[in-house]
């Protein structure tokens, strides 16, 4: 009103006690919850470190009818590299599982230098069903598991969302074969889809190249082992009761094209399933760091918890 002083918010005190209101808002809420990590578990009945996994659950209880959704991290490398400790990075299972809303793991399998496919398939559904032999103990709800995984991890979780109920593909490790390996989402970061079309595209790799990785993977030149192939491709697999996908795909992408991902989210979409693909304009074989809380955490709080909206087809800038 005419005539009172106005608050003097340049005064020193007054923005000292705004900057440490602030940074203190700030740090509670990029803390979040605190979380409980249980690492090398065992999920195959072996002593093989490449079988086992991480957890990283909430020190807060959980819903005791229900449970929490989990999302299972799948990491890349050519399925010659790598090892489930990415999965610990701080813009993938930790911030999810900070929300108090899912719990988190990353699963080790074997590379392709130990043992050809359908192995690493194998490896990841004896995963998925140790989860669910041990979700009233961990408090994960069995009807809501989740797979997030990045190139040949993103290929591995696009298998389990396309291949639920192919006997082939399931195998005979661990002790809870009684459980099912089906998921019930599946965030594809840049994986492949379809090995023997992988070539029709320009890549830095020559996929049909005894020495590519595809072809380390199934132990033959893919061309030349072309039934391999189509058994190790998520695209061979699609049917109308696939678990809903959303996909991160760079356009420029150097090492898996782009057009990999393209193909396998017309396939699920012509077959009525739920699929969402975000195309990086420009993009190459990563996705930022928030694209986690932009894109990953909207897309299961809907596919698990119900909430908010559907993703939308669109297409960003790569950062």
């Amino acid at each position: 009103m005419l005539g009172q002083k106005r608050p003097q918010l340049n005064h020193p005190c007054v923005r000292l006690f705004l900057a440490i209101f602030f940074f203190s808002l700030c740090a509670g809420i990029s803390k979040g919850i605190e979380v409980k990590v249980l690492r090398n578990l065992p999920y195959a009945g072996t002593a093989n470190p490449r079988q086992t996994l991480d957890l990283a659950i909430p020190k807060e209880p959980a819903p005791e009818k229900t449970g929490r959704p989990i999302v299972v991290w799948i990491h890349g490398g050519g399925w010659k590299n790598g090892d489930k400790g990415s999965g610990h990075r701080p813009d993938r299972l930790r911030t999810l599982v900070q929300t108090g809303r899912y719990a988190g793991a990353t699963i080790a399998y074997r590379l392709s230098g130990e043992a050809k496919w359908p192995a690493q398939i194998h490896d990841c559904k004896a995963a998925i069903r140790w989860l669910r032999g041990n979700a009233k103990k961990y408090g994960i709800d069995p009807k809501r598991i989740a797979v997030w995984g990045s190139s040949a991890g993103g290929h591995l979780v696009s298998m389990l969302g396309s291949s639920g109920g192919k006997e082939e593909l399931e195998g005979k490790l661990g002790k809870h074969l009684d459980q099912s390996s089906r998921v019930s989402a599946v965030i594809n970061y840049y994986g492949p889809s379809a090995l023997l079309k992988m070539d029709d595209y320009p890549s830095k790799i020559v996929h049909n190249d005894p020495h590519s990785p595809e072809s380390q993977l199934i132990g033959n030149p893919i061309q030349k082992s072309k039934k391999k192939a189509l058994q190790a491709s998520p695209l061979h697999f699609v049917s109308p009761d696939d678990a809903p996908h959303i996909h991160f795909h760079g356009t420029d992408d150097p090492l898996v094209p782009f057009n990999q991902s393209e193909i396998y989210h017309k396939a699920l979409k012509k077959a009525g399933v739920q699929s969402t693909l975000i195309i990086s304009k420009g993009g190459g074989h990563n996705m930022p760091g928030s694209f986690t809380h932009r894109f990953v955490i909207p897309f299961l709080d809907h596919a698990l918890h119900g909430k908010g909206k559907a993703i939308s087809d669109q297409t960003v800038a790569p950062a």
